[in-house]
């Protein structure tokens, strides 16, 4: 090998692209300038066709691996831009998602709680205003009459939860004495007196111990439900 080939051989495998695109347009340019090729080879260029086969398909091979790394790399940059993007948005949504959930979390508290107030002043209000004067006295009621009566003073959203505890204290029975303690009536008011400020009748009438226990479940615990959980976690109320 001659020492200019040597050499550009060197200088090829150095800069693969700048030496092809050098050698192709040399190669284009052919006998029509003899002149150029002269010059070319005076400043120390080798041409691609001047050097051995395997020389050359080393340089075409180190051309074509620049530009597959050149690609490459500007394919990883698109790809990180777009996941970036991609996560970006995402997040945004996700945010939105979070925040809609609160306002949709808060509002249906609001309502719940809203809810729960009206269904205690409905409660405070029917026991308030109740009578007994509507429940003309009998000589003896059966527990579907007692029951009945309830359902007329009661709001009906707390009539089970009242129900629930009459039947724990009394199973309905409007003259039930607790043997031990002296509680009286369906409610087991203790001592039984106290409902006398429901009505005189209260020995007798299970509509004025309903309404005494209405009164007392909503002061004391906030509605015949709430009365109704304290009983449950306690045994007793």
């Amino acid at each position: 090998m001659s020492r200019n080939s040597a050499r550009g051989f060197a200088v090829a495998s150095a800069t693969a692209v700048t030496t092809v695109g050098a050698v192709m347009g040399v190669a284009q340019a052919g006998t029509a300038q003899p002149s150029d090729d002269a010059q070319a080879t005076a400043n120390g260029t080798t041409l691609l066709a001047d050097l051995p086969i395997g020389q050359q398909a080393e340089v075409q091979t180190a051309s074509l691996h620049q530009q597959a790394t050149t690609q490459a790399i500007a394919a990883d940059t698109t790809a990180k831009k777009e996941a970036e993007e991609s996560a970006r948005k995402q997040a945004a949504k996700d945010a939105v998602a979070r925040q809609k959930a609160a306002v949709a979390k808060a509002k249906a508290e609001k309502e719940a709680e809203e809810a729960k107030e009206r269904a205690e002043a409905e409660t405070k209000s029917t026991a308030s205003s109740g009578s007994t004067a509507s429940f003309p006295q009998q000589a003896s009621y059966t527990v579907a009459e007692v029951q009945a009566i309830a359902r007329q003073i009661v709001p009906a959203g707390q009539f089970q939860c009242f129900s629930n505890i009459v039947n724990h204290e009394s199973t309905w029975n409007y003259q039930a004495v607790n043997p031990t303690s002296g509680a009286y009536g369906l409610v087991q008011a203790y001592p039984g007196s106290k409902m006398s400020s429901a009505g005189a009748d209260w020995r007798t009438n299970p509509a004025t111990q309903i309404k005494w226990g209405l009164n007392y479940m909503n002061e004391r615990y906030g509605s015949p439900c709430d009365a109704w959980d304290y009983w449950q976690a306690n045994g007793s109320y």
